[in-house]
């Protein structure tokens, strides 16, 4: 298959393809979600900040994100296949340097190596496959395909763990070298090749544009949420002017002859609505995960192989209910659908506010079980909603900007809440943190984590005074923790509202006839 469209009723081999295209999205996403349950393990093998750590999250989300629309239109030029390849190995490249990095900052470095590879795989998987399935099946495959995430968010965390019981910290980036291999084979022995008859030109400037304007609204969204305040310079000039930047990135699009991204795409309400719904979905998902971990391990004091374990509900709801939602979608319709999805993601979050230091186990489940279940009603729908508005032969580019608004939302989310849980933190710790040396209060003021190494670190210096005034201190510590949690649960549930208002007021609803969404 050399041309752009597959013949009417499919290529030969789709299903086979379609099991390559979920092997490939696992690595990239599990090289992601593998990483959650090892940041408190990084933070003290490594000495890493609880900045450094959002970045190490980050550097990876950004510059994937960053990169999306460019390798989109790379695979629609030179072939969707050589892409995969391409990123397949270099992101198992920047898995085995990030494994043995030797401190925080090329840990970043090798995490964003690694978010250049995945960016070339994840979007070239939904543009084959969007390709290689006609359309009375591409909505099953696509459920299939956004239900892998779910898998890949319980797989990452489980898989983390267990290396972590038994190695090094590094140990859970060589985790997904293996299946990287996998992919590569799968991609050589089925899938075709497939390109845009008419591709587009690279604008490398609107890439380079867009990935230092993220950068600088994140890293000012880091800066301010690190205790730095949000009206020193230091927090403002990177902030605005990534907002800046940002805009003119818009600007400069708009009147682009061969675009880095295809704005007038979002004239579409249900495009733009679509976007929304998952931009939201990610931002959502990332940034719970990231502080539910700090209070499975800080809080509950889990494993993280415990931690791995207790996120499988969401997982699960998400694998269980992305392949269904499609067919939900055909029967009500992606508004319904959607917003009964994040109806759903809202109240998980407002479960959280019955969390504290002494929770049973079955109830952390149900929040989370719930929160799996309404996010895998949102992937599906909203991800056909994008690609069905998008022409075949441009499906990279379209896959692009479905990947894009994810990620970006992911990026978000953990940086906002990251950075909100952060600031109600120490400010709900306070005096309290003088319990411990001088040296070691600013960076245990900003999580639990941090406290509880530094209180370790207080009993093992051989003065016993400091060492029970220290102790003292973890109680409150976890209580704060808690407190600062419930906070940041109240906000994403807000989020979550504001997207179910969203996608009710512009997603379609109950399709009338078998015809492609295109208002």
């Amino acid at each position: 298959m050399t041309g752009a469209v597959a013949p009417s009723p499919g290529y030969a081999r789709r299903w086979w393809v379609l099991a390559t295209m979920t092997v490939c999205l696992l690595v990239v996403i599990m090289g992601n979600t593998i990483l959650n349950v090892a940041l408190p393990t990084l933070q003290r093998d490594l000495g890493a900040t609880h900045g450094e750590l959002q970045w190490v999250v980050d550097a990876y989300i950004l510059v994937f994100a960053g990169l999306l629309f460019s390798w989109g239109v790379i695979g629609d030029r030179i072939g969707r296949r050589k892409v995969l390849l391409i990123g397949l190995t270099v992101f198992a490249a920047g898995s085995v340097l990030a494994a043995f990095s030797d401190g925080p900052l090329e840990l970043i470095a090798w995490r964003a190596l690694m978010g250049l590879g995945g960016a070339a795989v994840q979007p070239a998987t939904l543009a084959v496959i969007t390709n290689v399935f006609p359309p009375r099946e591409r909505g099953r495959a696509i459920g299939i395909w956004a239900g892998t995430a779910g898998i890949a968010v319980a797989g990452g965390p489980l898989a983390g763990g267990a290396v972590l019981e038994h190695f090094w910290w590094g140990s859970v980036f060589l985790v997904g070298v293996p299946v990287a291999v996998l992919g590569v084979v799968g991609v050589l022995a089925v899938v075709p090749e497939s390109r845009d008859p008419d591709p587009g030109r690279l604008d490398l400037p609107g890439v380079l544009l867009s990935i230092v304007a993220l950068a600088g609204l994140v890293y000012g969204i880091i800066r301010g949420g690190s205790g730095d305040g949000w009206t020193s310079p230091g927090v403002l000039v990177p902030l605005l002017g990534g907002l800046v930047l940002l805009a003119l990135f818009v600007w400069l699009q708009r009147r682009s002859s061969h675009p880095a991204l295809d704005v007038s795409l979002f004239r579409n309400p249900a495009f733009s609505a679509a976007a929304a719904a998952l931009g939201l979905n990610f931002f959502a998902l990332l940034g719970a995960t990231f502080y539910l971990v700090y209070y499975l391990q800080g809080v509950l004091g889990y494993s993280p192989l415990q931690s791995g374990a207790a996120l499988i509900p969401t997982a699960l709801g998400m694998a269980l209910m992305a392949p269904r939602s499609s067919g939900l979608a055909e029967r009500f319709g992606a508004k319904a659908v959607c917003g009964s999805g994040f109806v759903l993601i809202a109240l998980s979050f407002a479960g959280i506010q019955l969390l504290d230091a002494g929770s049973a186990v079955w109830l952390l489940l149900v929040v989370l079980a719930v929160q799996g279940v309404g996010m895998g009603a949102v992937m599906a729908p909203a991800t056909e909603s994008i690609m069905s508005v998008v022409p075949r032969e441009k499906a990279g580019a379209g896959a692009a900007v479905n990947n894009s608004v994810r990620q970006v939302g992911g990026a978000l989310g953990v940086a906002i809440l990251g950075s909100l849980l952060a600031s109600a933190y120490a400010a709900r710790l306070g005096d309290a943190v003088d319990a411990l040396p001088a040296g070691s209060r600013t960076e245990a003021s900003q999580s639990i984590v941090a406290t509880l190494e530094a209180v370790r670190r207080a009993g093992a210096g051989g003065d016993e005074e400091a060492a029970r005034s220290a102790a003292a201190l973890v109680e409150p510590a976890r209580e704060a923790f808690v407190e600062a949690m419930h906070v940041t649960a109240v906000f994403t549930a807000l989020a979550a509202l504001v997207a179910a208002a969203v996608v009710l007021r512009w997603l379609p609803g109950r399709r009338r006839d078998d015809t492609a969404i295109t208002a």
